[in-house]
């Protein structure tokens, strides 16, 4: 068994205990719900589970269900090419080994329930896989309001575990902060004043220790001394400031927050050249989330997302 990595996971007790949950629980077959927020770590974790259990060295398959209906159902199920050829799914594919479906929360309704069916007859077709699933929203919430199938819930949901967002980690936040900057100075002893340090703390880290990670990277490179100050941290949203004031037909305006939202979203867009699935990263919604918005511009008669692809 592998020795749990404080350095990724910290030692919040909360934390600690759904890393000792998943060590226990890594032997069985059972599957596992990981929830939390964006960046806490959650696809870590299924891979610490599949490498703490006694399919380590098998595949190991991640499916991100946030991405379009169809190239989900693709992706998982396996498809034909135009030569007629049958490309395997990820189901087929970690045979003996562990699938991960990511944002499970983001697939379609009707899918849902295919899917269901579909694991639950793997047996027949000699197929053995160990399911992980990962969300950042309460799916009990969502089977209750009928949004999540109910059958699919139950069967992903009987070992759960939850991740705590970074911010209410004080202890870990100092601790991964020093990792990162270690991890990244090239062999530099760097450390971190103070001042950096404060910063560090009184951020919000809405994308938790992959935000974290990259602001470090990015940081460290910028640092000539043997400190990390507060002048070479580059925190902040910058990029959702930028798509409102650098559009030269819009400019800036006053706005219903429902126009606000448009025009985000729109921008989002044009930036990612139309990539649905880069777009709703960037806003930090969900693909599902994005479609529903796109087709209630739409019927409004909204030009831009009229045309859209």
């Amino acid at each position: 068994m592998e020795t749990v990595n404080v350095e990724l996971f910290g030692r919040d007790p909360k934390v600690q205990k759904a890393v000792s949950v998943a060590s226990n629980v890594s032997v069985t077959k059972a599957p596992v719900l990981i929830a939390g927020e964006a960046g806490v770590g959650k696809r870590t974790l299924a891979r610490f589970i599949h490498e703490n259990s006694n399919r380590t060295g098998q595949p190991f398959e991640m499916v991100d269900c946030s991405a379009e209906g169809k190239a989900v159902e693709n992706a998982i199920l396996g498809w034909r090419d135009q030569d007629g050829r049958f490309n395997k799914g990820a189901l087929e594919k970690a045979n003996q080994g562990t699938v991960v479906f990511a944002n499970v929360d983001g697939l379609e309704d009707e899918f849902q329930k295919k899917l269901h069916k579909i694991i639950t007859e793997l047996e027949d077709y000699d197929i053995d896989v160990r399911i992980i699933a990962t969300t950042t929203k309460n799916l009990s919430k969502l089977v209750g309001s009928g949004r999540f199938y109910r059958g699919l819930y139950t069967l992903v949901s009987n070992n759960t575990l939850s991740l705590s967002p970074l911010r209410e980690r004080t202890h870990d936040l100092e601790m991964m902060a020093q990792h990162f900057v270690n991890e990244f100075s090239g062999g530099r002893s760097i450390s971190i004043d103070q001042s950096a340090m404060e910063k560090i703390l009184g951020h919000y880290w809405t994308h938790n220790v992959h935000e974290l990670r990259t602001v470090l990277e990015n940081s460290v490179a910028n640092c000539n001394g043997s400190s990390l100050t507060e002048t070479d941290l580059e925190i902040g949203e910058k990029k959702a400031v930028n798509m409102i004031s650098e559009d030269d037909n819009e400019g800036i305006r006053l706005m219903s927050l429902k126009e606000a939202e448009k025009l985000l979203i729109k921008k989002a867009l044009i930036h990612t050249s139309e990539n649905r699935t880069q777009a709703a990263k960037i806003l930090g919604v969900s693909i599902r989330t994005l479609r529903n918005k796109i087709n209630e511009y739409r019927s409004d008669g909204n030009a831009y997302f009229v045309n859209l692809r």
